[in-house]
């Protein structure tokens, strides 16, 4: 017998992958919101995450334990997205493993490790996405659905390393824009996997007509 934590069939997504995708965003958004409270002369426009989880923060452990949650489920969510192919799985994965990395190596502490890292989490977050698709795949996973995820990702992305590079007035704006996005795709994977599987499994429970005019 299944729980509604187990899938019933194994290309199913888990309950728990649902679990662990809603934790992503929640952590991310959670923390920087409540960090940011707790340090009354943060800038959220001008000033960057990783300010909040600097050793000279007010409270850096909020901001450091939302990041290492985010990262957790990142890996999480990714063991349970059984659709995906591995590419997706791999990258979305190694996004997780990055985002565990900032949060243990604070940007003020070791400024080059915390760039790198950034960098990777990034750039696989941004890239997951378009490795995700299945040809003749329907839904979340059709090729054009991932890469214009990946596409807009990317975009949001860039913005961010314009404003970082140039030292522009937007920096903590534009990466949180992008960092909430791509906390809040691996969200709507789940979500819409789940929902198709719902859907099949009905489909397959419903009696065949065997009767003859």
């Amino acid at each position: 017998m299944t729980t509604p934590l187990e899938p019933r069939h194994a290309d199913e997504v888990p309950g728990w992958a649902l679990a662990s995708a809603l934790a992503a965003p929640v952590a991310m958004i959670g923390g920087w919101t409540v960090a940011a409270s707790r340090q009354p002369s943060f800038d959220a426009v001008r000033e960057t995450i990783s300010d909040l989880a600097a050793t000279s923060a007010h409270q850096p452990g909020i901001m450091t334990a939302g990041l290492a949650v985010t990262g957790a489920a990142h890996l999480v969510t990714a063991a349970g997205l059984r659709p995906v192919p591995t590419s997706g799985r791999l990258l979305h994965g190694l996004g997780g493993a990055a985002t565990l990395a900032v949060a243990l190596l604070p940007v003020d502490a070791h400024p080059r490790a915390h760039g790198i890292a950034a960098a990777v989490g990034f750039g696989a977050l941004a890239l997951w996405p378009a490795a995700s698709a299945r040809r003749g795949q329907r839904g979340i996973l059709h090729p054009a659905v991932g890469a214009a995820a990946s596409a807009a990702l990317v975009g949001l992305l860039a913005v961010f390393v314009v404003e970082l590079q140039t030292e522009g007035t937007a920096v903590g704006l534009t990466e949180r824009v992008v960092a909430g996005a791509q906390a809040l795709w691996p969200l709507a994977v789940v979500v819409a996997l789940r929902g198709a599987g719902r859907r099949s499994t009905r489909r397959n429970r419903q009696p065949t007509d065997l009767s003859r005019p």
